[in-house]
């Protein structure tokens, strides 16, 4: 297997070319590849397929082998692979994810994409889309107990489940405790990825996030879009804001009068292989 090393702020990724080579169990090939003593070393893995719909498709597969409906940072990659190998000219493509078709303006330079703009769409909030079990038509700022601890949670899909929670201080959270508390709830049917998030100014947080399937990773596109907007929908900060993860930053920007969201940040390759699937 031909295969690509990619990253968008510290979030790793395997990526195959599916156009010119076929994997068969992917979600096998996932789970082999993810592990950072004897495979590759990601947060899973990610295919560039032919699309009907769009310029190209995404699936994308978490290091437990489940396939997940959308990576923020992952879509940036693949944008920039495609570009990159000449498989496209075009400085704005479309590409089909399970959570729909996403539009995309790359930004180069030296020949090469540096950075990607990503319309990731609209936020639901409606509690039986995401889906959270809920009294309430949508979760804002709504108590939930997670391994014996009381938090507030706000919950918003962008393709996948989120559940967003203040706090005062990310650096000192144990998510290696708390996350699969939240992943594993019973309030969750399809699980949930969870953002832990510290308030800076109008204009910047700080994201910690516990991803379904991966466990903590450096970054989560999708997670930073959600955070803005519980942020913004919370009255915390401005429509614009900067997300600083632990892999870099994104910048956000939830468009209210039309509802969409706008992740900008960089993609970035770190090296090509070949591995013997066994």
């Amino acid at each position: 297997m031909s295969f690509t090393k990619m990253q968008g702020c510290g979030n790793d990724y395997v990526y195959v070319d599916c156009i010119k080579q076929k994997i068969d169990n992917p979600s096998k090939v996932a789970v082999k590849i993810s592990d950072r003593h004897f495979g590759i070393g990601s947060d899973g893995l990610i295919l560039i397929e032919s699309s009907v719909r769009a310029d190209f498709k995404m699936r994308m597969f978490n290091a437990d082998g489940s396939e997940g409906s959308m990576c923020g940072n992952g879509i940036r990659c693949v944008a920039k692979y495609v570009y990159d190998k000449g498989l496209t000219d075009k400085k704005r493509i479309t590409i089909d994810t399970k959570a729909g078709i996403k539009y995309l303006e790359l930004y180069i330079g030296d020949n090469k994409v540096d950075s990607v703009r990503v319309d990731m769409g609209s936020p639901v909030l409606k509690a039986e889309l995401i889906p959270v079990i809920s009294g309430q038509d949508t979760v804002i700022n709504e108590l939930i107990t997670a391994g014996g601890t009381d938090y507030r949670m706000t919950c918003i899909s962008m393709g996948n489940p989120h559940a967003v929670v203040f706090v005062e201080d990310t650096d000192a959270l144990d998510l290696e405790r708390i996350g699969p508390g939240f992943e594993h709830h019973e309030r969750f049917p399809d699980r949930v990825n969870t953002e832990f998030v510290r308030v800076i100014d109008r204009r910047n947080i700080a994201m910690r996030v516990w991803e379904r399937g991966s466990g903590e990773t450096l970054a989560c596109g999708t997670g930073a879009c959600a955070s803005v907007a519980a942020s913004v929908i919370n009255g915390y900060t401005d429509e614009e804001v900067t997300v600083h993860l632990k892999g870099g930053e994104l910048i956000i920007h939830y468009d209210q009068e039309e509802n969409h969201i706008y992740m900008t940040g960089k993609a970035v390759t770190v090296y090509e292989g070949v591995m013997e699937l066994i």
